[in-house]
């Protein structure tokens, strides 16, 4: 058994804190075979996720906030927020369930933030995730003003 505490989570953000990407996954499903992906996000202010989709095959995708607060955007096919919302259990604002082929992202508004993260398997590098071509990819240096202008445009900062 593996038991989701605070000791759990406050050891999975120091390796977030620690990591240049200022996240970190923690796997639950043994191989990326599996049916099921099952994992724990770790995720610092400042992390970006270039928006993408899942198709080809087709799997949605459900984060469940643990700690701390994120924002999860929802674009539609040219790049346009069509909805936001924050995660925060304190607000009991505790999940969502994204569809598939749907293009999201998600950022942390607040240090020590961890969610639970569920998605059908198996992962194929090749095949997980389509990006966004009309968002920066992860290492662009455009990526953090990409990043600030989602916030502010939801008005978050």
């Amino acid at each position: 058994m593996i038991k989701i505490n605070d000791d759990f989570l406050d050891k999975t953000s120091s390796k977030a804190k620690a990591s240049p990407r200022l996240r970190m996954n923690f796997n639950f499903h043994p191989n990326l075979e599996d049916p099921i992906s099952r994992m724990l996000n770790a995720m610092e202010p400042g992390t970006y996720i270039h928006p993408h989709k899942h198709e080809n095959p087709d799997k949605f995708e459900v984060f469940i906030v643990l700690r701390g607060r994120f924002v999860v955007f929802i674009f539609d096919d040219s790049g346009n927020i069509t909805d936001h919302t924050i995660l925060d259990a304190r607000e009991g604002k505790y999940g969502v369930e994204i569809p598939e082929r749907t293009y999201h992202s998600l950022a942390s508004l607040e240090a020590g933030s961890v969610a639970y993260e569920i998605k059908e398997g198996p992962y194929s590098v090749l095949t997980s995730k389509s990006f966004a071509a009309w968002a920066p990819a992860e290492d662009d240096p455009a990526a953090k003003d990409y990043l600030e202008n989602l916030l502010k445009k939801t008005g978050i900062i």
